[in-house]
């Protein structure tokens, strides 16, 4: 039972009204060793439970001492969100009443496109999230989920994933923001601050991961090593966890499986503990990403077993192990009685997990209201919302008139493996795709050693959602049929005649293809489905060339978690509509930019090579880079990318006029104002997304030829125009010099203005003005920018 006095009075630990540290210094003291280390390790939901009551057997016996998390109640079972709400508050229920301290367990969920959840919204996946180029509708996505998670007992969100992806054959370049450090930093913080509320007794813990480089892989391969030199992983890949921890209040951070120079993330205490928490000052808890603490020992082969891993791990800086309690707990526990590690460092780590604990307000509210959940799950609203961001993530790479379909159309033909298939519209971590490899790893392919109790099954998770030819067939006035023409990756090429002989009779081919995402083996984007290629997958390569061999115009759409599709294949369609992993109102969304109700006015967050043999190519590359010397080209393909960074077309037309920066010199802690004017000079309203960059021409050390350093997107109907101004920190053009300190060099800035990395107009310069009396500079991650 819950002690709850001691003498007459209640536990300083339990008075709501004391400081939070002086409640975890009061319940620290009062907690056993086993006690301690029980708040370092998790649980999955299935271990737990059995059906949706909690396990007689199993659950005592992992939660007697207490538990730190609880793993996916919603996201790893059949549990609809009121069941969820009730299995959390039963598991809450015994730890609070049936547990001698009665600490509560924090539930974490994965959340890369929404709660993974049997019945939550679908938002897009990440990379087209970062296409709307729109912090604002990043942090509304993010309350929503947060509502949601709230309703259903749920404390922490595994996102958002501020790795830096140059790669487009890792398989994982869908759940992150593209290529951009700032870019990624500007989303990610936004979906920090929609997702940790102003008061986190109200949110939900963000995770940022994968800390760090997990995306620049040998070989775009999954768990691969990372060779980052030094000054390009601060300047670039740790930036976007440095500046979302600096100023959003970031309040968790997960480790990567890959290792940086011999040393795996997971058991580099430089990393997770000097430069995360000496240098940054960063106070909330490390969690390992799963089973990222055994791996040391089994895949890295760095520890002997698992109590040197955990020895390792913890020493290094990883406060929590996920998923379930493995090194974290005999193991730690045997390594303490060895004095193989102080308890010292088992304090700290418990401290923090104790200090989020009080934040989120568990200790008062451990139970959630099972009766409201209902009415805050997946909403009317929040479906509105979905479709406005994925309207905003479709991006126009090409079109010669073709779209949007005109008025009077005879006949649509809608040919693709993607074209009929809702759930191909959803991301690697949603809930149908993640049921699926569930499933896989309880047949036969269990490659994390997942520990399912006997009798555990999963069914195959629906959330629903319509096709794009189911769409387009309800709201177009003319013939539309459909053919498959061919599966997303296989070899058969028995549906091609149908799919010609239908094109060929068409006025237009609406060509969707694309990925399948997810972690089974029939998937081609998602964790451990990297490609080597960027061509279409399988034969849907060959399918769209004979289908452009008819004469019909074809619209290819892209449904897809990455780059894909042969510089041919773009060049030969009539219009290109990257469609990204849209979600649940995806078909809707895209037929309203197909039909012409919506304009489209995504920008690529990410440079769109023409060949896998570029990669990497981004556009933020050294003056001596982006080409081969002297020739410039390969010898058999172009060396810029097929689309620049920041690229996308819309049905209007923009024209940037009076670009200026207003001050000509200013010390290295003032702020320069850059101006542009942006007129809509089409006949149809529309977005632009206006973009700033600059370049620091002559450095102590090598700088890009362009960094991107502020942006807005900006609506305006036929004929208006608006001015946006940019309010740029001076201190936020530094770099690391050559002993790796954070510098602003006196000298020259130029600055330009565009709408893509490609397109555009010199603002002007200023000059940096040396003045030693301010002291050391202090680094700045952002701006302002207002449009009037």
């Amino acid at each position: 039972m819950t002690t709850t006095t001691v003498g007459d009075s209640t536990p300083r630990y339990r008075d709501r009204g004391r400081a939070i540290d002086e409640r975890v210094e009061d319940l620290l003291e009062r907690m056993s060793l086993t006690e301690k280390v029980a708040q370092l390790g998790s649980a999955w939901v299935f271990q737990l439970v059995e059906g949706d009551e909690l396990s007689a057997e199993r659950a005592p016996k992992l939660m007697e001492h207490g538990l730190g998390q609880v793993t996916r109640v919603s996201g790893a079972s059949n549990l609809g969100a009121e069941q969820a709400a009730r299995v959390a508050n039963a598991i809450q229920r015994y730890l609070v009443e049936e547990t001698r301290l009665g600490i509560p367990a924090i539930i974490h969920e994965e959340i890369c496109s929404g709660l993974m959840a049997r019945q939550s919204t679908v938002f897009p996946q990440a990379i087209g999230v970062a296409g709307t180029w729109d912090p604002d509708l990043a942090e509304a996505m993010a309350d929503v989920v947060r509502i949601q998670m709230r309703a259903m007992g749920a404390h922490q969100g595994l996102s958002p994933v501020l790795d830096v992806c140059r790669d487009p054959r890792w398989g994982r370049m869908e759940e992150t923001f593209g290529e951009d450090p700032y870019l990624v930093a500007r989303m990610g913080g936004a979906f920090v601050r929609g997702l940790q509320s102003d008061d986190l007794s109200d949110g939900v813990v963000a995770t940022a991961k994968h800390f760090v480089g997990y995306g620049a892989s040998e070989g775009g391969m999954n768990w691969a090593p990372v060779h980052l030199p030094a000054r390009e992983l601060r300047e670039v890949y740790l930036y976007p966890f440095e500046a979302v921890a600096r100023t959003a209040g970031l309040w968790s951070i997960m480790n990567g499986y890959h290792e940086l120079d011999g040393v795996p993330c997971g058991a580099d205490q430089n990393l997770l503990t000097g430069i995360l928490r000496d240098e940054w000052g960063f106070e909330g808890c490390v969690v390992s990403d799963y089973f990222a603490v055994r791996q040391l020992a089994e895949y890295h082969r760095l520890a002997a077993d698992g109590e040197t891993a955990a020895v390792m791990a913890l020493t290094a800086g990883i406060d929590v192990e996920l998923p379930g309690t493995d090194c974290y707990g005999e193991p730690l526990l045997a390594a303490l009685a060895s004095g193989a590690i102080d308890q010292k460092i088992v304090d700290a780590s418990v401290r923090r997990v104790l200090r989020t604990k009080f934040a989120l307000g568990l200790f008062e509210q451990p139970f959630v209201e099972v009766e409201k959940v209902a009415a805050v799950t997946d909403t009317a609203s929040h479906r509105a919302l979905a479709r406005r961001v994925a309207h905003k993530t479709m991006t126009l790479l090409r079109n010669d008139g073709t779209l949007p379909l005109r008025p009077g159309l005879g006949s649509l033909a809608v040919i693709g493996p993607n074209a009929d298939a809702a759930r191909h519209l959803f991301g690697d971590y949603t809930y149908p795709a993640h049921i699926e490899s569930l499933r896989e790893m309880r047949a036969d392919d269990n490659v994390f050693s997942i520990p399912m109790p006997e009798g555990v099954e999963f069914s195959a998770g629906s959330v629903p959602a319509l096709s794009v030819y189911e769409v387009l067939r309800e709201r177009l006035d003319c013939d539309v049929r459909y053919a498959k023409g061919c599966d997303v990756n296989s070899d058969s090429t028995e549906g091609f005649a149908a799919a010609v002989a239908l094109a060929a009779r068409a006025d237009v081919a609406v060509m969707v293809m694309g990925d399948k995402s997810g972690l089974t083996t029939d998937c081609t984007s998602g964790e451990s489905r990297d490609r080597a290629s960027l061509d279409l997958p399988g034969v849907q390569e060959d399918l769209v060339r004979a289908v452009v061999a008819t004469g019909t115009p074809v619209v290819l759409v892209l449904v897809a978690g990455r780059p894909c599709g042969s510089e041919w294949v773009h060049e030969h369609s009539a219009a290109v509509l990257m469609a990204w992993l849209p979600g649940q109102e995806g078909a809707a969304a895209i037929s309203d930019v197909l039909v012409g109700d919506v304009s489209p006015g995504g920008k690529l967050p990410i440079s769109f090579p023409r060949t896998s043999g570029q990669i990497p190519t981004y556009y933020g590359h050294k003056v001596s880079g982006g080409r081969s010397h002297w020739k410039g080209d390969y010898v058999d393909a172009r060396s810029s990318p097929l689309y620049p960074f920041g690229f996308g077309l819309g049905y209007t037309t923009f024209a940037l006029s009076e670009s200026a920066v207003e001050q000509n010199e200013m010390a290295w802690n003032g702020t320069v104002t850059v101006r542009a004017r942006v007129a809509n000079t089409g006949d149809r309203s529309g977005d632009e997304v206006v973009q700033l960059y600059i370049r620091d021409p002559e450095a102590g050390v090598t700088r890009p030829v362009l960094e991107l350093k502020g942006f807005a997107r900006v609506e305006l109907e036929p004929g208006e125009s608006k001015t946006v101004t940019f309010q740029l920190p001076v201190a936020q053009v530094g770099f690391y010099d050559r002993d790796l300190q954070y510098v602003v060099e006196p000298g020259v800035v130029e600055v330009f203005v565009g709408t893509s990395a490609h397109d555009l107009v010199e603002a002007g310069t200023f000059t940096v003005v040396a003045d030693s009396s301010d002291g050391p500079v202090t680094k700045a991650f952002d701006g302002t920018v207002t449009i009037t």
